[in-house]
């Protein structure tokens, strides 16, 4: 061997080495001058996390302190696939601890191209624990709040829902989302390379949600939703809805929306449920809105309960044709008379006395055409035609409860006005959040104590011997009155199959503590409301002044004892 051919090697190795030291140092000013900022940013992430505590969202309690809306622990699970190494193991171990769908589960931990992906969100806090104990490489657990509804369908369409990231969603939960939610903290920790915290960067403390009292009661909720699902079984119907009212104050003790549903179970509900239609919803009262027009009657001084009028059966209103519910002949009727008897014939008369612009103040006055400003969301307004679009024939119609629409809680708020001696209260559903008293509540007065407590004595004669005498209970006085109303069709008239009806009563008559009203959505079989929604009246009501303790007012009507 030469001595030329190890200088060559030698010379050939020295080449090698510079091209390597030179390849290094471009790297190395490449990643500290290029990628510097970045592979920085990444070291810090993966030393450095920030942990966001999203604070507990309040507690929903009823008027007695129940629990209808709490959060309850759960464990969320979410994984980074790229430390994954046999995605369809892991996904089998999974899907059957979260009973879950392995193949959707490994079709997450098998993509790669992302760092993070929700397995399961709030998951059952003790399969997650299961899962935990495993040590997967890969997952990781958070531990988040979740919604639950421990009363199931009771006041479902009030309360509402708050989703996955615990925001309100529908009804109160949407309404008081502010005050329920708080406001989150975080922590951002260092740790050491094998995930152990060693020190805190800073910290920022949660603000839990502020906990609301409603002033519904969940027990006369719960059985007025029992018996409006007796109602419906019982007459075919649709749907039915009750709203129980203390007109001393507007607080409402229950709103019943039926057909209803677990709250629990809201995200796969059908929207047509979920509505709270006592407050969403408007129907055409019928029978039950001539509270208005004699109230007016009244009040202009045109009248006295005991004037008469020589009443035919139909009457003629520019084109329309108007008749009683009821074929009779030509009679003389007092103005409690019509009342008791609800004749539209007489109501008709009574309005024209007082002409439309008179009738459209009155109605205005009593709060219809604008929402009551019930603290409850999407309240509808209601539908009442302006007076300049008045057509011949609406003095005979709108004075009756047709070519208008209403909601229950704005019946409720009316016939609470007159149970309240002439003061027209807000309705309301909230007592209190937090540790504050909600303000008084708006108030005004509509009619003088002498016209309402005339008003009272006429709907009192309603029960005794007109056509509310279903909604009569032993030992107490009632006032209410009954309706009944055919449904808008699609061509512009009305169905001759499709009715809605309602009753709406004052308990105890004297001292009057509960307002209830009841409508019966497309019932079969029979359409009176004094036939359908005033014994479903008497149930709610009965139940309430015993539950309550309301004394009677009229002890002699009781049952002898034996």
């Amino acid at each position: 061997m030469t001595a030329k051919l190890p200088n060559r090697r030698i010379r050939l190795l020295l080449v090698v080495f510079a091209f390597a030291f030179a390849a290094m140092f471009v790297r190395a000013a490449w990643l500290q001058g290029v990628r510097a900022q970045d592979l920085g940013r990444l070291a810090q992430s993966q030393h450095r996390k920030t942990i966001v505590d999203p604070g507990s969202r309040g507690t929903i309690y009823d008027r007695q302190g129940i629990q209808l809306a709490i959060g309850r622990q759960a464990t969320t699970i979410y994984a980074n696939p790229r430390q994954i190494d046999d995605p369809e193991a892991v996904a089998a171990v999974v899907a059957e601890t979260l009973r879950l769908d392995p193949k959707e589960v490994e079709r997450q931990l098998s993509d790669r191209s992302r760092g993070f992906v929700y397995i399961a969100r709030k998951a059952d806090a003790k399969r997650a624990k299961l899962l935990e104990r495993q040590n997967i490489v890969g997952l990781g657990y958070l531990f988040e709040e979740q919604r639950v509804y421990p009363q199931a369908h009771v006041g479902a369409q009030v309360l509402g829902y708050a989703g996955t990231d615990n925001r309100g969603l529908a009804g109160l939960e949407l309404a008081l989302d502010r005050v329920l939610r708080g406001r989150p903290g975080q922590e951002t920790v260092v740790r050491d390379p094998e995930g152990h915290a060693i020190s805190i960067l800073s910290s920022t403390a949660a603000e839990e949600g502020q906990d609301v009292y409603l002033t519904l009661d969940h027990t006369l909720q719960a059985n007025a939703e029992a018996v409006l699902r007796q109602t419906i079984q019982r007459w075919g119907a649709e749907a039915a809805s009750a709203v129980v009212l203390d007109p001393r104050n507007g607080d409402i003790l229950a709103m019943a929306i039926e057909r209803g549903y677990d709250a629990n179970r809201f995200p796969i509900v059908p929207r047509d449920l979920q509505r709270n239609r006592a407050v969403t919803d408007t129907y055409e009262p019928g029978s039950t809105f001539k509270l208005v027009t004699v109230s007016a009657a009244l009040s202009e001084g045109l009248v006295s309960p005991d004037t008469a009028f020589t009443l035919p059966y139909e009457i003629q209103v520019a084109d329309r044709r108007i008749h009683d519910s009821h074929e009779r002949g030509t009679e003389r009727m007092t103005v409690d008379e019509i009342i008791s008897r609800s004749s539209n014939v007489g109501t008709i008369t009574l309005a024209q006395e007082l002409g439309e612009s008179r009738l459209s103040r009155w109605i205005k006055r009593f709060g219809f055409g604008s929402p009551t400003g019930i603290d409850f969301p999407d309240e509808s307004q209601g539908i009442v035609p302006a007076l300049d679009r008045w057509s011949g024939s609406t003095i005979g119609t709108l004075p009756i409860g047709h070519g208008i629409a209403v909601t229950p809680v704005q019946m409720a708020a009316a016939y609470a006005t007159v149970a309240n001696e002439g003061v027209w209260l807000r309705p309301h559903i909230v007592a209190k959040v937090g540790s504050t008293e909600r303000p008084a509540y708006a108030a005004r007065r509509v009619l003088s104590p002498h016209v309402a407590r005339q008003v009272m004595a006429m709907m009192r004669d309603v029960v005794v011997e007109g056509t509310g005498q279903e909604a009569a209970l032993p030992g107490y006085q009632v006032a209410g009155k009954t309706g009944t109303a055919a449904k808008p069709d699609a061509s512009g008239g009305y169905s001759k199959t499709d009715y809605v009806a309602s009753f709406v009563g004052v308990v105890p008559a004297t001292n009057p503590r509960l307002v209830v009203l009841v409508t019966v959505d497309e019932p079969r079989g029979a359409i009176w409301g004094g036939t359908i929604a005033a014994p479903a009246f008497a149930d709610i009501a009965r139940f309430a002044l015993q539950y309550l303790e309301i004394p009677p007012d009229a002890p002699e009507t009781l049952p002898a004892r034996k």
